[in-house]
């Protein structure tokens, strides 16, 4: 085990300045993963990646877009999974995958987009069908992801927002190893309206900020992972009575001014896990 006191001889040795510097400038500069044993340290927000895998740009049935970002990185067992579920993606209508951010080369903070994404076991998943060519890498740069809701921002649009698309978050849902999957909330009522009688995956699915343009899979903890830090189970049910009906009630009306919160501190390498840093020097 990486002890805290060999954490920071290390960072008085070899990273002097790194101490106070904020971590998403360190990782976000490294473009290889650490050359160690796979694993995901720390939680989803607070934590880097060991032993990456790289999710390769072009499958049978996915393609991954934002090139530049390098941020198809993750524990082999997100990896795994993304190409197992491209796989079955075409058996219930979608054609393939456009994949979206998993984590960099050694997880951590990033510079932009994400808090969480930093131990290799999340993923974004675009809602818009991929396409049945190859995107040169100039559009996996400008295309966007289009928007599943309607003008009133609390429904989905049926015609964009499809029984495809409820299949692939279905089916994301329904595999044993995902932990969460984060989708907007009227996406989450249009999933709780159409899901039938079978519904136990629904509770895997949960309302966020966001999400319209694309669903967020999260994996479980995995064995080869013995220090990451798992969330606490969802509630029980299926989330679609007054959870979700809480996601639509009006905020509260202050009852005196409020002043605007200071922005959060920045994360440092000292607010992770001890084992980061010296992921984040492996050669």
């Amino acid at each position: 085990m990486f002890s805290r006191l060999a954490a920071l001889v290390l960072l008085a040795t070899v990273l002097p300045a790194a101490a106070e510097t904020p971590a998403k400038q360190l990782f976000g500069a490294v473009e290889n993963p650490a050359p160690l044993a796979a694993r995901s340290i720390g939680s989803y927000s607070r934590g880097c990646l060991a032993g990456a895998a790289l999710l390769p740009v072009n499958g049978p049935t996915w393609q991954v877009m934002r090139l530049s970002r390098n941020r198809n990185w993750g524990n082999p067992v997100l990896v795994g999974f993304l190409e197992h579920l491209a796989s079955k993606a075409p058996a219930v209508g979608w054609n393939g995958l456009l994949v979206g951010d998993l984590s960099q080369p050694r997880g951590g903070p990033m510079s932009s987009g994400h808090a969480s994404h930093q131990i290799g076991l999340d993923a974004d998943i675009w809602l818009t069908p991929m396409p049945k060519r190859e995107l040169t890498y100039d559009e996996r740069e400008r295309v966007s992801a289009v928007s599943m809701l309607a003008p009133d921002k609390l429904t989905v649009d049926p015609k964009k927002f499809s029984q495809r698309q409820f299949n692939i978050i279905r089916l994301a849902a329904k595999q044993p190893e995902v932990e969460r999957i984060f989708v907007n909330r009227a996406i989450k009522k249009a999933l709780c309206e159409g899901a039938g009688s079978d519904r136990a995956w629904l509770s895997k699915v949960r309302p966020w900020w966001g999400h319209d343009f694309h669903f967020h899979v999260r994996m479980a903890c995995p064995a080869n992972s013995p220090t990451c830090k798992p969330q606490a189970a969802p509630p029980s049910g299926d989330g679609c009575g007054a959870e979700l009906q809480s996601w639509y009630a009006p905020p509260p009306k202050p009852t005196k001014p409020s002043k605007p919160k200071p922005p959060a501190p920045e994360i440092t390498l000292k607010d992770l896990p001890p084992e980061c840093s010296q992921v984040l020097v492996a050669k």
